[in-house]
């Protein structure tokens, strides 16, 4: 049974700092919030957590192995090389979509996005090094099948990037509101889920919902491990398993 810790990052005052005292430049606004990402991946990285983007102003991470302690270095690391300050809300469950909204209402409890007496809420719980397994973390890395053949050498740039996110926005929706599950676009064709302990029987579904309603041949291979990295890890060699042995669904 898997058991995943889910940190919600949100950035705060983020929508009245972008406007005082006057509107930042938009250029200006993307390169601050990509290299705040870079380094939150980074940091949460380094400690064996995966970070996802989202929305930006709100970002997703995968914490299993952090303590609190880690999050208040990271917060910390934050405020001193940026001019705006993070919240952290963690919380554990064995479906990562419910772990998410708690951690999401630990932070709406302390304040709204954009209150300005709110500053760098840690709030919530981790699992604690007595309850970890080796199979809390289950990360599912999905692909376009041929995505290279079919759409990047076929198709213009942003016809391509349609086809694309138009698998992703299908398998995002239908893994969340289905098997409880967090999808993340990562790059390329490649989409990276965060699962509750799913078994093959529903990623062969989900590949399905996402062939009938978009045309698109996706796989995956699934992992398992105590830390994102390593459940991550185990992931991609099943990943490199369904395109050898051209199979859809591989577990490692």
């Amino acid at each position: 049974m898997t058991n995943t810790q889910i940190t919600l990052i949100q950035i705060d005052n983020y929508g009245p700092w972008t406007v005082t005292p006057e509107p930042r430049r938009e250029v200006d606004l993307q390169t601050l919030q990509s290299r705040l990402y870079a380094d939150l991946s980074q940091l949460v990285g380094n400690r064996d957590g995966y970070v996802f983007f989202t929305r930006f102003d709100n970002m997703v991470a995968v914490t299993n192995g952090l303590d609190m302690d880690d999050h208040a270095l990271i917060q910390e690391s934050v405020r001193n090389r940026y001019p705006v300050t993070v919240s952290f809300g963690v919380a554990t469950g064995t479906s990562p979509v419910h772990a998410l909204a708690d951690a999401t209402n630990l932070i709406q409890d302390a304040g709204s996005a954009q209150d300005k007496s709110r500053r760098e809420i840690l709030d919530g719980r981790v699992i604690e090094e007595a309850f970890r397994t080796d199979d809390d973390v289950q990360i599912a890395h999905f692909d376009v099948v041929d995505a290279t053949g079919k759409y990047t050498d076929e198709l213009d740039a942003f016809g391509a990037f349609i086809e694309i996110e138009q698998a992703y926005a299908s398998l995002m929706r239908y893994m969340y509101e289905a098997h409880d599950s967090l999808s993340f676009f990562v790059g390329g064709d490649n989409i990276i889920a965060v699962c509750p302990d799913l078994d093959a029987a529903a990623y062969d579904d989900a590949i399905e919902h996402v062939l009938d309603e978009t045309g698109i041949q996706v796989r995956v291979g699934v992992g398992e491990g105590s830390t994102p990295h390593d459940a991550g890890y185990a992931a991609k060699h099943a990943l490199e398993v369904g395109r050898a042995d051209e199979s859809l669904v591989e577990f490692h």
